[in-house]
């Protein structure tokens, strides 16, 4: 009988080919239509990058050029990411999604006025138009934010960006011009006229009722205790005796000190305020012993835009339409595109 020599190798190879064939034919024709690996998906569903969110913000052309303070730069950021940024840091995002539109139309008009007017602030560094700080606006950017909130971060954003996405390109305006969008956290149940507190007049920040604010805001109050020495030194003044701490010569509008004296020397509610670092205009002051009791109402200049009084509107119904009808007077909402005709759509250089 005779032998039959077969070279098994190549058969081997041929097989390992078709089963390596079969086993990855499924993933080949997958590969081109996955976006990402199952780990990056889970990972982005967990903790969305910025450049995940910021596709969910609406598009915009004009860019702002931010002063990033902690990080001693200068960012270019999309104008309705911006305002995003701003609506999210400076009201609390569990307020009322009507309230949280005002804020957005205020902060988008802040940003469009200062944008026109760019190039005249001398505190800020080359081809910066505003700060993130109080200066301007705060700002916050989604690593800061997510930092800020934690788990929460996912369900605070996404309303930030409905409410900026349902308010697109709106500002307001008063003549056809961006308005001083001027707002504060609680009023003591009035806003103040605008020359109340600043040089300027202007005929649509006047004094408004705002009640909703005592309800609402845990802020509405507040008793602190000074130093007498504390107090004599940062107002250049002698207090000697217990009792009322001084007088007031004169209010203003939204029932706030305009003129406060202590013996002969005379103050503005804002120079006590300020030099005291108090919430509000809206005080009183008793001295016993070596200590000041101080109390306040409301929190802030009170001029404009009441945040916790927007959010007591809107818990009653109101829209953001009849919220910032509401706090400044005779004004419009407006599209800002016709006034980016005039010379809004900055790009950097």
């Amino acid at each position: 009988m005779e032998t039959v020599n077969v070279n098994i190798k190549p058969l081997i190879w041929i097989l390992a080919i078709f089963v390596a064939i079969i086993v990855l034919l499924p993933t080949i024709l997958v590969l081109p239509f996955s976006s990402a690996p199952p780990e990056w998906k889970e990972e982005k569903a967990a903790r969305p990058s910025e450049r995940v969110l910021a596709l969910e913000v609406p598009h915009s052309d004009i860019v702002v050029p931010v002063f990033r303070k902690s990080m001693d730069t200068v960012q270019n950021i999309p104008l309705e990411e911006y305002v995003a940024g701003v609506v999210a840091s400076e009201m609390p995002a569990d307020f009322e999604l009507e309230a949280l539109k005002a804020q957005a139309l205020t902060a988008r008009t802040f940003i469009v006025k200062a944008l026109l007017n760019r190039g005249k602030d001398g505190s800020l560094p080359e081809g910066a138009v505003v700060s993130d700080t109080v200066m301007h606006q705060v700002y916050k950017g989604n690593e800061e934010l997510e930092t800020l909130w934690g788990d929460d971060f996912n369900q605070k954003i996404e309303k930030i960006i409905k409410a900026v996405s349902e308010t697109k390109g709106q500002i307001l305006t008063y003549e056809g011009d961006p308005i001083q969008a001027s707002f504060f956290s609680t009023s003591n149940g009035f806003t103040v006229n605008s020359e109340d507190y600043w040089k300027n007049e202007y005929p649509y920040l006047r004094s408004v009722e705002s009640p909703w604010d005592k309800k609402e805001s845990p802020k509405y109050t507040e008793t602190i205790q000074l130093p007498v020495s504390t107090v004599e030194q940062k107002l250049g003044v002698s207090l000697t005796k217990d009792g009322q701490v001084g007088k007031v010569v004169a209010t203003t509008s939204g029932k706030r000190i305009g003129k406060w004296a202590i013996g002969k020397k005379e103050f503005t509610g804002k120079e006590v305020r300020e030099k005291l670092e108090l919430r509000s205009t809206d005080f009183e002051m008793k001295k016993k012993g070596k200590q000041v009791t101080v109390t306040t109402r409301g929190y802030g200049h009170g001029v404009g835009l009441s945040q916790y009084g927007a959010n007591g509107m809107a818990k009653e119904g109101k829209t953001y339409k009849e919220i910032v009808n509401h706090y400044y007077k005779g004004i419009k909402i407006t599209d800002y595109k016709p006034i980016a005709d005039k010379g809004l759509a900055y790009q950097p250089q």
